[in-house]
């Protein structure tokens, strides 16, 4: 009988075309990539979900300053996004556009609805708005007059608009909390979610006259449906929501993870939970805020222009290396700090030092001593077992990991053993065995750093997804899929009689004197 997979559904934000997207955005990505493909790995049926978010005023005054229409605009940009997640090795089931007509169908649904059940009323606005941050502030909110997150100007807004009891959904909302402690992570943007509700939840602001660049309000269509409603129903209209194929819906909703940077962790905490309880709609199970990679300057942001170009950093390091630094660079719900210095000793100590010169060192001597066929190892001794006990230990490591976020954590724990590895190679002196013909234990040695570079492999495919097949070839293994995978790792599953052929250096060392030149 063939077991049913389990299912996850994970997802970005998506993003906002009003212009071409920075490191910190393929952080958040690459991150879901990266625990999407775990998941794979591990058995699951896995929907990844991306897209982008491509209606309000900012895009249209952006258009119209180009003279173009505002789908003209964001089209360009938005073939932008996909080409970086090419690039990323981004494996996303879905990109959904908020211009898709798939998305206008379920957001005036989901609009209708919560007008017709007494959710949606019409009123008046009049505040302070920020066009680059798409946000409306209160007097006391700003800062010396401008926008507290970007430092702009803001203008001052009156307008009829339509708004969404969010209020009326407070004591559920933090009863729903209480009741689910892990639904918000880290605890520290838990406790500032509950602080936020517990000060007093305003009704939302749900639609715009100001401006016509969005989805119209079906039963009012001089209004257009505001962002935030807008924006955050992609997460069920990509999967065919309340539509005449609503397979996908049925089987990933509820989400198992929203995955986003702590500024915009208010609406997928707050707002959008609240959404869903008000339609009684199951809410999902994890929203996830991760901290900022920050510059010496600070925050990273398009609308301040300190932003660092993932294209350019892929052009100089490759993929792989540019997915390993951001994933281990960043503590799970702490803020990291990106430099090209950090980036390039992460290169020349992590993987070059560590990973790359296990496989080099190893593979020639098997070739040297070996004749490049691994041989059948000896009974384990000295520190052998010391070693196979942490190889054996580590995926179930990792596996805790991941399931808690913490991919940094996830990666440490595997270098850690191959930090053992390397360790062992100079404890048990291969050279010196030779030497002194002591063939069967040459044979263990080798054997058993042979068998932890596979265990490293496989566990590092959903960061460095495009690494095994540089490695796989080199360790005689690039046809024998059954041991790439998880359920593979399982001590003695490389096959003796293996011919290893030393190949390409992985990560040649990066000179830091010619980058400081350069």
């Amino acid at each position: 009988m063939v077991l049913k997979k389990p299912n996850f559904y994970i997802t970005t934000p998506i993003y906002y075309p009003s212009d071409n997207l920075h490191i910190g955005h393929a952080y958040t990505t690459v991150a879901a990539d990266t625990m999407a493909r775990y998941k794979r790995l591990t058995g699951y049926d896995v929907w990844f979900l991306t897209g982008s978010d491509e209606h309000g005023q900012k895009i249209e005054r952006a258009a119209k300053n180009k003279n173009q229409t505002p789908k003209e605009y964001v089209d360009h940009i938005v073939s932008g996004f996909k080409k970086l997640w090419e690039r990323l090795d981004v494996s996303y089931n879905d990109f959904i556009r908020t211009t898709d007509e798939r998305h206008h169908k379920v957001v005036q649904k989901f609009f209708q609805q919560l007008f017709d059940q007494g959710d949606i009323y019409k009123s008046e606005y009049e505040g302070w708005y920020c066009t680059p941050c798409e946000t409306f502030f209160t007097e006391y909110q700003l800062a010396e007059g401008k926008c507290p997150d970007c430092q702009r100007e803001v203008e001052k807004v009156r307008e009829e608009s339509y708004f969404f009891r969010q209020s009326k959904y407070a004591e559920r909302w933090l009863k729903f909390i209480e009741e689910n402690p892990e639904f918000i992570q880290p605890v520290s943007r838990r406790n500032e979610m509950v602080s936020f509700v517990k000060q007093g939840l305003e009704d939302l602001c749900v639609s715009r006259t100001t401006f016509d660049w969005g989805i119209r309000v079906p039963f009012d269509p001089k209004h257009v449906v505001y962002v935030w409603v807008d924006a955050l129903t992609n997460y069920i209209s990509a999967l065919g929501y309340d539509t005449g194929d609503n397979s996908l819906f049925q089987k990933f909703w509820p989400a198992d993870i929203h995955l986003m940077a702590k500024d915009i962790v208010r609406f997928h905490a707050i707002i959008w939970p609240i959404l869903l309880m008000a339609l009684d709609l199951p809410l999902p199970k994890k929203v996830i805020a991760h901290g900022w990679l920050l510059l010496d300057s600070g925050k990273m942001s398009k609308s301040k222009g300190n932003v660092v170009d993932p294209h350019v950093l892929i052009d100089k390091y490759g993929v792989d290396a540019v997915r390993y630094f951001l994933l281990r660079e960043l503590p799970f719900g702490s803020d990291g700090l990106y430099s090209e210095e950090a980036l390039v000793k992460r290169i020349n100590t992590d993987l070059a030092n560590d990973y790359g010169n296990l496989l080099s060192r190893s593979a020639t001597m098997m070739e040297k001593y070996q004749q490049g066929v691994l041989q059948t190892p000896g009974a384990p001794e000295g520190p052998d077992e010391e070693l196979i006990d942490l190889a054996t230990a580590t995926p179930k490591l990792v596996e805790e990991y991941m399931e808690k976020s913490e991919l940094s954590n996830a990666l440490a724990a595997i270098w850690q053993m191959v930090g053992r590895a390397n360790k062992y190679l100079e404890e048990t002196a291969p050279w010196t065995l030779a030497k002194n013909n002591e063939t069967e234990r040459l044979n263990t040695v080798l054997y058993n750093v042979a068998e932890v570079m596979r265990f490293a492999t496989i566990m590092i495919t959903p960061f460095m997804p495009q690494l095994p097949k540089r490695v796989w070839p080199q360790l005689g293994i690039e046809d024998q899929t059954e041991i790439h995978t998880w359920e593979s790792l399982r001590w003695g599953k490389l096959p003796v009689g293996t011919t290893v052929k030393r190949g390409e250096v992985l990560f040649p060392r990066i000179d830091l004197k010619t980058l400081e030149q350069a």
